[in-house]
């Protein structure tokens, strides 16, 4: 299973924030050192979260992002307000492995499309749920969409990759919600990455067990109760 340590940029420092409230926000310090500290303890991939992006400022966190491509030598996946093929290409072409659209593929079903036809597996998506729907707009608002459904939609246009977090558990520290991601794994042939919820090592074993392709841990390396080290020298991650 692969293991992606997690970087939410706001005003270019690395936060955290409970259930995707900005007025909840901690933070931990300069993001390109955070990125190199984990790379350090054995990270072979990261995920970034452009927050400010996701709010409408697109370019306050680019340098920053630049320079963790730059300075660490392991690919990352971005995600954060990609809302069109310009937005996309930017990112790749900076050296961003793999770009995440969230709200944008909800509600633009054909940006999907061209996308996945013009950069292949680079295209990630990510379903955020609460209560198995779809949540949009910094989860802010809740459509009608199913998950599973909207899965199986992204499944059918090619799309290789999956981010799945359940809201409910997001920077809780509870645990994954390991049914809905047995789900996604189950029904579709898509790579699913669980997010939200990531409170221990019995967590990662949970998810390796299940078979899932990675996990996306955040606050609980912060918070230090999950240790990084410990983490990657599990036999089934990497």
């Amino acid at each position: 299973m692969r293991i992606f340590p997690a970087i939410d940029i706001r005003n270019r420092q690395c936060v955290r924030l409970r259930q995707g409230n900005y007025n909840e926000q901690t933070t931990y310090g300069d993001p390109i050192e955070m990125a190199k500290r984990w790379v350090e303890q054995g990270a072979n991939y990261l995920h970034l979260v452009d927050l400010d992006a996701a709010k409408g400022d697109p370019s306050n966190n680019l340098s920053i992002i630049q320079s963790i491509i730059r300075e660490v030598p392991v690919p990352v996946q971005v995600g954060g307000g990609i809302r069109s093929l310009e937005r996309v290409t930017q990112l790749l072409d900076l050296g961003v492995e793999r770009v995440i659209l969230g709200t944008a593929a909800v509600k633009n079903p054909e940006l999907v499309k061209q996308a996945v036809e013009m950069y292949g597996e680079a295209i990630v998506v990510s379903i955020d749920a609460r209560d198995g729907l779809v949540a949009t707009d910094g989860w802010l608002e809740t459509s009608e969409v199913q998950a599973i459904d909207f899965a199986k939609r992204l499944d059918s246009v090619g799309v290789k990759t999956i981010v799945y977090t359940d809201i409910s558990r997001d920077g809780m520290l509870e645990g994954p919600n390991i049914e809905a991601l047995n789900e996604m794994n189950h029904q579709t042939h898509l790579q699913v990455i669980a997010s939200g919820g990531m409170s221990s090592m019995e967590d990662v074993r949970k998810l390796s067990d299940s078979e899932i392709y990675g996990a996306i841990i955040g606050k609980a390396l912060y918070e230090e109760t999950i240790n990084l080290v410990d983490v990657m020298k599990e036999p089934t991650t990497c």
